[in-house]
């Protein structure tokens, strides 16, 4: 049986952040994920400069494909706004497995099964035992399922379904757009270039507003990418996507319980505003990591800035979800 400080069960962006700062502390880490690394992540693959600052990432200093944007495109009905805003993109792809290997935790290819209490330790499926926990395992983490699920499910109304495909095209608009409630999508739709020729397109819609809607979601793609293809984004090659869901900043509070946290994804951070994930999962990584450390309390406070107050985001996140919701 391996025994660590830590185990972390996931290996993306809020895994891996939350496992370097335990590491830099001086903790024994152990970081599981099912897939080996590298592995492909659905994701548009958009990363803010807010993101980057609590990485400690200088640009220059990442080596694969990055691209930034000082705008961003919004469409609204026949309406189009160049919105100034410095934002990058990456390949979820390399971004992933860089800071995963930046964190020089131990990593192992491990599906965790069943996680059990034994005294003050964690011991995951008879083969990993720690004494802190943390779940960095997206929508399905196996340590939110069983620690945290009965005491704050996630509210249904935020979950976000999406369909999405990143593969190499070579571009030609460099601009990154964003489309809101297209052809009466209860979401957005977005077209996000990566540097050297690929390309994300994509939409995400709120699961319950589609169930109760008269198109399914495929039908807002095929819908989407035919407007695409009408306006020189892409060719007309078949494309295929695929399918995640994930859910926006909600009613999930209680994030640590005893020596056990939930980060990223497994609380379920995207901003209400431009459903952004990565930033928030980033910083709830880091924030349990100083409180595991002793430096700080684990709150989820400060992760609403990154929901912009301006009265385009609280008109985005009534269009998204209603009205605002209590934090």
């Amino acid at each position: 049986m391996r025994l660590a400080d830590v185990v972390v069960v996931g290996g993306g962006p809020a895994g891996s952040s939350c496992a370097r700062e335990l590491v830099m502390a001086g903790f024994d880490v152990v970081v599981l994920d099912r897939v080996a690394f590298p592995r492909t992540k659905l994701c548009a693959g958009w990363v803010t400069p807010e993101a980057l600052a609590d990485l400690e990432l200088d640009p220059a200093d990442y080596p694969h494909r990055f691209l930034t944007f000082d705008k961003l495109v919004l469409h609204w009905k026949w309406m189009s706004h160049r919105h100034a805003s410095k934002q990058h993109s990456i390949r979820r792809y390399e971004f992933d497995d860089f800071l995963l290997r930046r964190s020089e935790a131990e990593v192992a290819v491990h599906k965790v099964r069943e996680i059990e209490r034994d005294g003050m330790d964690y011991v995951i499926d008879g083969a990993f035992r720690c004494r802190y926990l943390v779940g960095a395992g997206g929508t399905s983490c196996p340590v939110y399922r069983t620690f945290f699920h009965d005491l704050n499910p996630r509210a249904r109304e935020l979950q976000t379904a999406t369909l999405e495909l990143e593969y190499a095209f070579d571009w030609k608009s460099a601009e990154c757009h964003l489309w809101f409630f297209k052809d009466g999508l209860p979401g957005y739709a977005w077209y996000v270039p990566k540097q050297d020729g690929y390309i994300n397109v994509g939409i995400g819609g709120m699961a319950t507003r589609l169930k109760a809607g008269e198109r399914q979601l495929s039908q807002y793609w095929d819908r989407f990418i035919e407007h695409l293809r009408d306006h020189d984004f892409i060719d007309d090659r078949p494309l295929d996507p695929k399918g995640y869901s994930y859910y926006l900043r909600g009613n999930v509070e209680v994030v640590r319980i005893d020596n056990a946290c939930i980060v990223g994804d497994a609380v379920g951070l995207a901003t209400r505003d431009m459903c952004e994930g990565i930033g928030p999962a980033i910083r709830s990584g880091i924030r349990a990591a100083k409180a595991i450390a002793g430096d700080a309390d684990y709150s989820l406070q400060d992760l609403m800035a990154y929901s912009g107050t301006s009265m385009v985001s609280r008109w985005l996140e009534r269009g998204f979800i209603g009205s605002p919701q209590q934090s």
